[in-house]
């Protein structure tokens, strides 16, 4: 069974990809930016960084319609121009990952400011299971995605909050939530959100991909 714990202050990320979204303001996702071993930018993701961090960037991916003349001058030699419209900055940003090897990776900044992008990076995680040896894991100002296509166990605190999304699965069973599963298929987006974990930990043993939401 895969163990799953939660992000702390103290978490050095191998890498990390801070995507264009709203910029994290949390102290735990702050100081995985700041403590982050190597980072990538999305792109316009530049243009927030160095407004509002002194963090500087390792490399910078995307297809560079949104940093800044400035920016994009000053880093031009760590700017990895991809003009292909048929993937997302954030996509990539992973596949520039992982042509360095560099497959344990957290996303920053992947959610807000628009809804749309903030699903389909969301569900991006689902996508990156497929990858061997992989482990993609996106930070909020307020909780954590975790994608799992195996049994876990998950660590957590009572009246943590818990959502569950299907991605691909057939059915679903939990342990230590306030609202049980067993054998859910969970055919609708809703039907798994809004659960609260009862213990320092909760399992879930499944069929197919899902992405956990455990809140700070």
């Amino acid at each position: 069974m895969k163990k799953i714990e939660l992000p702390t202050i103290d978490f050095h990320a191998e890498t990390v990809i801070l995507a264009n979204g709203e910029f994290p303001r949390s102290e735990i996702a702050l100081s995985i930016l700041e403590k982050a071993r190597y980072l990538v930018c999305c792109d316009g993701a530049t243009n927030q960084l160095l407004n509002n961090h002194n963090r500087l960037p390792d490399a910078i991916v995307g297809d560079c319609d949104s940093v800044s003349k400035e920016n994009f001058e000053r880093f031009i030699d760590i700017v990895h121009r991809v003009p292909d419209q048929d993937t997302n900055d954030l996509t990539k940003a992973v596949n520039f990952c992982r042509s360095q090897g560099r497959t344990h990776i957290t996303f920053l900044g992947a959610t807000g400011k628009r809804e749309d992008h903030t699903l389909a990076n969301i569900g991006l995680l689902a996508r990156y299971l497929d990858i061997p040896d992989s482990n993609f894991r996106m930070i909020t100002d307020y909780g954590v995605f975790d994608a799992i296509s195996q049994d876990s166990k998950f660590e957590s605190f009572v009246g943590q909050q818990v959502s569950l999304f299907n991605m691909s699965g057939t059915s679903v069973s939990s342990s230590n939530l306030k609202y049980p599963l067993e054998n859910h298929s969970l055919n609708h987006l809703w039907e798994g959100t809004l659960n609260e974990s009862l213990s320092d930990s909760f399992q879930l043993l499944l069929n197919g991909k899902y992405v956990v939401f455990r809140e700070f």
